[in-house]
C-alpha cells in the first residue's frame, strides 16, 4: 500500500526558513529521520523520496511550483479517490496559533492557495491534512490572525526566529508520529493522538 505526504512552499532560498514552508520544513525533517534519499522529478516539478514505514511504502513530494500551483506535482501521482485518501498534505495555517497543530479530513482549503490548487487538481477534497499554525499571538496566548493582504503577507513569508525554530523541531516529533500513526494505523487513530 502507498501513501504520499506532501510538504508545502515556496521553491529557492529566500523562501527556506518562511512559515509559508513550514509544511516542507517537515516533511525534508519526516524523510531525514527515515532516511530519505530525494531526487528532482521533472515530470512532477517535485522533490521526491520514497521511504518504507512498517510494511508500508510512502512517496514524499515536495512540489518545486510556486504554493499556488502546488497541485501540480500531485495530479499525476494521485489519480483516484482511494489514493486521494491515503494522501496526507502539511502546511502552514494562519487560522490557528503559531506551534498548534491539528489534523483535518475532507474539508476546504480554508483560503490557503496551495491547499485550493490540490483541491481543483485532485478534483477531490478527500485528502488528510496536518495544519501547523503560523499565526502570532497576545502575550496571554490568544490568536492574533494578520487582518489585510499586506499583513498576511508580512506573516507569511516571514522567516522564523531561531527560537521558532526549535519550537518547530519539537512540533516535527510529534507531526512524525502523526505521520507514522497515519500510514500504519490510519486516519482515526492519527487524529487521536495528534489532535
Amino acid at each position: 500500500m502507498t501513501y504520499t505526504i506532501v510538504g508545502l512552499g515556496n521553491p529557492g532560498e529566500e523562501y527556506v526558513q518562511t512559515r509559508h514552508n513550514t509544511g516542507r520544513m517537515l516533511v525534508e525533517w519526516f524523510g531525514g529521520v527515515h532516511g530519505a534519499e530525494w531526487k528532482v522529478d521533472k515530470k512532477l516539478s517535485a522533490h521526491v523520496a520514497k521511504i518504507k514505514i512498517g510494511k508500508h511504502t510512502a512517496v514524499l513530494v515536495l512540489p518545486d511550483t510556486f504554493m499556488n500551483n502546488s497541485g501540480k506535482s500531485l495530479k499525476p501521482i494521485v489519480l483516484t479517490l482511494p489514493a486521494a485518501a491515503k494522501t496526507i498534505v502539511v502546511y502552514d495555517d494562519l487560522d490557528l496559533p503559531f506551534g498548534a497543530t491539528k489534523i483535518s479530513f475532507n474539508r476546504s482549503s480554508g483560503g490557503h492557495k496551495g491547499v485550493e490548487s490540490i483541491i481543483k487538481h485532485l478534483k477531490t477534497e478527500k485528502f488528510a491534512r496536518i495544519r501547523v499554525g503560523i499565526s502570532p499571538t497576545t502575550p496571554t496566548g490568544k490568536l492574533r490572525k494578520p487582518q489585510g493582504e499586506e499583513a498576511v503577507t508580512k506573516v507569511i513569508l516571514g522567516e522564523f526566529k531561531p527560537e521558532e525554530i526549535s519550537t518547530l523541531k519539537k512540533l516535527s516529533k510529534k507531526a512524525n508520529i502523526a505521520l507514522e500513526a497515519f500510514i500504519t494505523e490510519g486516519l482515526e487513530k492519527a487524529m487521536t493522538n495528534f489532535n
